[in-house]
């Protein structure tokens, strides 16, 4: 399945198939279905740009950012060209990019490498801890998945610069809606799913298989798009290990049914940042505590926070995502190492990880 679908126009008011939920479309744009998601209103945006910015971001101040949230450039390029096939090794490039590695294949997460997540690469928050390394000097990489098309996680320029380098060798994944930006940008080999379709990869005579799964949050690029794509967290499964990619999402119910389904995973993605204010953000945004309760929903055997440290998007401080997310562990009586956090540019598997 791949290139171009196109998005149902009539009202579809079924939002499950025995069970599994589905995401409502209503005159061709798509709806959340969970009771737990809550549009808001012009006023609300307004309230949330005037919030007190608790951030604290030391810009400016390399030596700090150095010591808190610190990158390791050039990462271990010798470890990523060598990945073991009996673990699962990972290296966080920031944000919601993460560059999983298992079972000899390679994949990405929601690339950005832009210092800026906005149109034109020129607007929009502004990056405070750059990637550990360029595009170019990325190891071998099969597939790339994207959960929805925000500019903090769909950047138009690494898209670019990543098929310019792998070209048709890479297969991207995107929601429903998404296959004809990605061919705009010059991507040929393209998959679009919606929420349960599932897609077998090959490589090397393995199976693998990439499944589009349920997400609270919504798309937008321009002025007149809102919705008219899909938004999804993914699973990718492998003859011995498996990978869930959360890329952004509020808390509710789908993530039992994806850990019914799907689970366990060796390794899942959460985000753990980008969540204050509450009142504004609780619907799209998981805090620490509802990421703590999707690992455990989607029975993850381990657990990397992602979506913090990098952009200036909420105005939580910029290391209350990490902190907080130890002291839920600590509360829940979890081993620290069960999900866990790495700087920007470290590679490790998940076995080394040590808190």
């Amino acid at each position: 399945m791949g290139g171009k679908q196109s998005i149902p126009e009539t009202e579809d008011i079924d939002s499950s198939d025995n069970g599994m939920v589905k995401p409502l479309i209503v005159n061709g744009r798509y709806k959340n279905p969970f009771d737990t998601f809550y549009e808001a209103t012009a006023k609300d945006l307004f309230k949330m740009i005037r919030s007190k910015d608790n951030s604290e971001i030391p810009w400016g101040n390399k030596k700090e950012l150095d010591k808190t949230l610190p990158v390791i450039s050039p990462p271990n390029i010798e470890k990523l060209n060598n990945p073991p096939e009996d673990k699962v090794q990972l290296m966080w490039v920031g944000h919601a990019s993460v560059l999983v590695q298992f079972d000899g294949i390679s994949v990405l997460t929601d690339p950005i490498w832009g210092q800026r997540c906005g149109p034109l690469g020129v607007l929009g928050p502004k990056r405070y801890r750059n990637p550990p390394c360029n595009i170019e000097d990325l190891p071998n990489i099969d597939a790339v998945v994207i959960s929805h098309n925000h500019y903090d996680h769909l950047d138009h320029e690494s898209v670019v610069k990543l098929n310019r380098k792998f070209g048709e060798k890479l297969r991207w994944y995107v929601a429903q809606g998404q296959a004809a930006w990605m061919n705009a940008c010059g991507c040929k080999n393209v998959v679009e799913l919606t929420w349960w379709q599932e897609h077998e990869f090959t490589k090397d005579g393995k199976s693998f298989m990439f499944v589009s799964t349920p997400a609270q949050h919504w798309c937008k690029r321009t002025a007149t798009d809102t919705n008219k794509a899909l938004w999804c967290s993914w699973v990718v499964k492998g003859p011995q290990q498996s990978f869930f990619f959360a890329g952004d999402t509020g808390y509710c119910f789908g993530f039992k049914q994806i850990g019914n389904k799907y689970g366990p995973f060796s390794l899942a993605a959460i985000p753990i940042g980008a969540y204050e204010p509450r009142w504004f953000m609780k619907p799209q945004h998981v805090n620490p505590e509802e990421a703590v309760m999707l690992h455990e929903e989607l029975k993850a055997q381990k657990s990397v926070g992602i979506h913090w440290g990098t952009f200036r998007l909420t105005t939580e401080h910029y290391m209350e995502p990490k902190h907080k997310l130890a002291e839920i562990l600590a509360e829940k009586g979890l081993h620290p190492d069960c999900f866990f956090t790495v700087k920007h540019g470290e590679v490790v598997t998940t076995d080394e990880v040590k808190s």
